[in-house]
């Protein structure tokens, strides 16, 4: 997959936008959004992650591909999905405290939406049930399950079986499905990897089945992230719901490389000083680059640079060094691709739009936001 402005990165008009900012790649969003529908093989059996971009205009463009169902993170998230026309929205997060109000509240402002929870625990369960019921709601849950990363759900077997039987005895809830993201799972070699998705997966269906067979409605079943997402795309009655894929990264693009698709999300620097010798300092601070593993925290495309070690990054400064440091003066323009996009984007309150090699529009990040309207 090619585009026309080459390198595709660069823009013309870079002397209009502020630094450091995010610049985001329409074209190469869509092309990303058709390879999902692609290897999905239907549209509809994809539920998307909006945590990545949280863009009411990405929401939008999924839409158009026959996308209908997302994923979030958060509230403000699950809002704005069902502002920009989704239909169904799962809160993949267990609602606590007042999130449960609020997310009922945005069913009420929202009806022709359909709002669905996860859920592992009996008393987070109680407490949605009886809000919800209050409220003259019934939210479906999803059991989380966990399928091996260990930072939620509950392992499948007995006491699954017990909980998601617990969900029919409540007024205000109804079974919704199971949930089980692998996001532990990140071989590079593709092979290895889907062999480790099915051999995870394999306790989910059998719990699926023994669900069924004492008849309980399992609805449906959600799973997997970007890494899984060509073992999940095979699975018959399974949602695969990936997030990474619309923008994808410098992280993935490394570690997963099977995966075909574009970056579509780059970040614009500038050069603020030249402290000496093989030294750059750029003004892409942690305020604006995800800062939460080792270096590289971003891939530098242009200036090419060769060889670039990264020396210190603090909140408005990333140091670098490189052997071609001559090349570069203060106040040049550098591009990169972020190592882990997700927590970029949350980073930044609006993302400059690159058209034709031309930033032409913003669009608001509001739903970075914790809160919106609810």
């Amino acid at each position: 997959m090619t585009v026309a402005h080459e390198p595709w990165w660069r823009i013309d008009n870079a002397d209009d936008v502020p630094s450091p900012a995010l610049l985001i790649y329409p074209d190469r969003a869509e092309a990303n959004i058709r390879r999902m529908v692609e290897m999905a093989g239907d549209a509809g059996r994809l539920t998307p992650h909006v945590k990545t971009h949280k863009l009411a205009p990405l929401v939008a463009m999924h839409l158009k591909h026959g996308i209908r169902r997302f994923k979030c993170a958060t509230i403000a998230e699950a809002e704005m999905a069902a502002a920009s026309g989704a239909d169904d929205v799962l809160l993949a997060y267990q609602p606590v405290g007042p999130a449960v109000a609020r997310l009922i509240a945005l069913a009420q402002q929202y009806p022709k939406t359909r709002f669905s929870v996860i859920a592992d625990d009996a008393g987070a369960i109680d407490a949605i049930a009886r809000v919800a019921d209050a409220s003259g709601v019934t939210v479906p849950v999803l059991l989380d399950l966990d399928v091996g990363m260990h930072r939620t759900g509950i392992e499948p077997g007995p006491q699954a079986h017990a909980l998601y039987r617990l969900l029919t005895a409540h007024r205000g809830v109804v079974p919704g499905g199971l949930h089980a993201y692998d996001g532990h799972l990140r071989d590079a070699d593709p092979a290895v990897r889907i062999e480790k998705s099915n051999a995870a997966f394999a306790a989910v269906e059998s719990l699926r089945e023994a669900l069924v067979a004492d008849g309980f409605p399992v609805p449906r079943v959600v799973a997997g992230g970007s890494p899984t997402f060509p073992a999940h795309a095979r699975r018959p009655g399974v949602e695969a719901s990936p997030g990474t894929t619309v923008l994808w990264d410098a992280g993935y693009t490394t570690q997963i490389p099977d995966l075909e698709f574009l970056p579509s999300a780059v970040l614009l620097t500038r050069v603020v000083s030249k402290p000496g010798g093989t030294r750059v300092c750029v003004d892409l601070g942690h305020k604006a680059v995800a800062s939460e593993g080792p270096h590289p925290r971003v891939q530098l495309l242009d200036p090419p640079l060769g060889e670039v070690t990264f020396v210190g990054h603090s909140e408005e400064h990333l140091v670098f060094e490189t052997p071609r440091a001559f090349e570069l003066a203060v106040g040049d323009v550098c591009y990169g691709v972020p190592w882990h996009v997700c927590p970029t984007v949350a980073l930044h309150s609006e993302a400059f739009v690159v058209t034709d090699g031309r930033v032409t529009e913003r669009w608001p990040i509001r739903a970075r936001d914790r809160r919106l309207t609810v």
